[in-house]
């Protein structure tokens, strides 16, 4: 069973399908950053026999409304947690990916969130922070070099110009793809959220999690799972050989035994 319905939140309206038996345990799905439900609906259904699947689009993706303001991590997991208040759970499962996993790190470190979260399935789950080459510490002090002169302008010109240089195209060259594509409050709210990094959560976090990673994932590279591992008391990591980022996807049946086999348990 499949149904598509929207959740109204903070005046945002916010697309999800719930996908399965509607008498069993539910389960959250959140995609990645540029992705949408739609990504994640195929796994929905494979999981469907086993729990009651609720894959949202998150604000600013898929077919759900982009927020009114740049928003942080504690905002999207301050809905999730909304969302769960609001469906009259008395306790969910979650299943993320990517920065679907920003968000599951955060609201799970959170002292409250122990009574409505059961266990936890991260793949590809991003957060930690990354290593970094040469190249990245090159566009980095490129651009604080770009903006120095905007800096001694008055503020409401100083404002104006900063804007303006972030929408040319050398500034969004030195950026990431994800960045370049990005506009607006979008744009803020990805520069807010990517560069907040979650080492701090994962001692607080007292749930199950398994971390289940693609051994070929270049986008959240294998040792930011080991990290999650050494800092969560309760985690496992299990990788998935022949898969990259979207394990789940590169090797479908494979993932949906392994994460049938962890909520059974």
């Amino acid at each position: 069973m499949e149904s598509a319905k929207i959740y109204h939140y903070d005046n945002l309206s916010i697309s999800y399908n719930r996908v399965g038996i509607q008498d069993n345990h539910p389960l959250i799905i959140l995609h990645g950053w540029g992705s949408s439900k739609q990504v994640m609906i195929p796994l929905a259904k494979q999981l469907s026999d086993i729990r009651d699947c609720y894959v949202l689009d998150l604000p600013g993706f898929g077919n759900s409304s982009v927020p009114n303001r740049p928003w942080n991590v504690d905002d999207y997991s301050d809905l999730i947690q909304q969302f769960i208040e609001d469906q009259n759970f008395d306790s969910v499962d979650l299943l993320v990916h990517s920065f679907g996993g920003r968000i599951a790190l955060k609201l799970c470190s959170r002292p409250d969130a122990k009574q409505c979260i059961d266990k936890v399935l991260i793949t590809g789950g991003s957060g930690m922070k990354p290593k970094r080459g040469w190249k990245y510490y090159l566009k980095k002090y490129i651009a604080k070099l770009l903006k120095a002169p905007f800096l001694i302008l008055p503020s409401s010109l100083r404002e104006k110009t900063l804007s303006w240089l972030r929408d040319t195209s050398l500034w969004k060259a030195l950026g990431s793809s994800d960045y370049s594509k990005l506009e607006g409050v979008m744009r803020e709210t990805f520069v807010k959220t990517v560069t907040e990094y979650l080492e701090p959560c994962l001692p607080k976090i007292p749930h199950e999690v398994l971390l289940l990673w693609g051994e070929n994932d270049e986008a959240a590279p294998l040792y930011q799972a080991k990290r999650m591992e050494e800092g969560i008391e309760h985690a496992a990591l299990v990788v998935i050989d022949h898969a990259g980022h979207y394990a789940f996807l590169d090797r479908p049946s494979h993932f949906a035994s392994i994460a049938k086999a962890f909520f059974r348990g």
